[in-house]
C-alpha cells in the first residue's frame, strides 16, 4: 500500500513531454546509463538527464523519441554531469527500466494532466 497525498500535491510536479535531442554513452556513471539532451519547448529549453536505459534502447534509439520527464525537481551532480530533468519510466520483469513516453505525439514542454 502506498500513501496518500493530496491533489494539490500533485499539481506541484511539472511533468512535460520532450523530445531527446541527443544520447550518448555515460562511462562515468556508477551503473550503465546515457546522457540525454530533451528539448521541452520554448518555455523550458533543452535539459540534460542521466537514465539508466541501457537494457532496452541505444543512443541510436532515443533521438527523436518523446520522453516525460519531471522538470521542477532541483539539478543532481551525477559525477561530471549536472542532471537537470528526471526521465520517467518503469521497472520491467528484470528490474531494467523502460520508459514513459505518450502514446502519440504532443506538442514538446506539454504538461501532464
Amino acid at each position: 500500500m502506498t500513501d496518500t497525498i493530496a491533489f494539490d500535491d500533485f499539481l506541484k510536479v511539472d511533468i512535460r513531454a520532450g523530445r531527446v535531442t541527443r544520447a550518448e554513452p555515460f562511462p562515468e556513471a556508477r551503473k550503465p546509463a546515457y546522457k540525454l539532451w530533451i528539448d521541452f519547448g520554448p518555455e523550458i529549453g533543452e535539459r540534460r538527464s542521466s537514465a539508466q536505459i541501457t537494457e532496452h534502447y541505444s543512443p541510436e534509439d532515443l533521438v527523436g523519441r518523446m520522453v516525460m520527464g519531471v522538470v521542477n525537481f532541483p539539478p543532481r551532480q551525477i559525477g561530471p554531469m549536472r542532471s537537470e530533468v528526471l526521465v520517467l519510466g518503469f521497472a520491467d520483469e528484470n528490474g531494467a527500466v523502460v520508459l514513459a513516453q505518450p502514446q502519440q505525439d504532443v506538442p514538446v514542454g506539454a504538461r501532464m494532466h
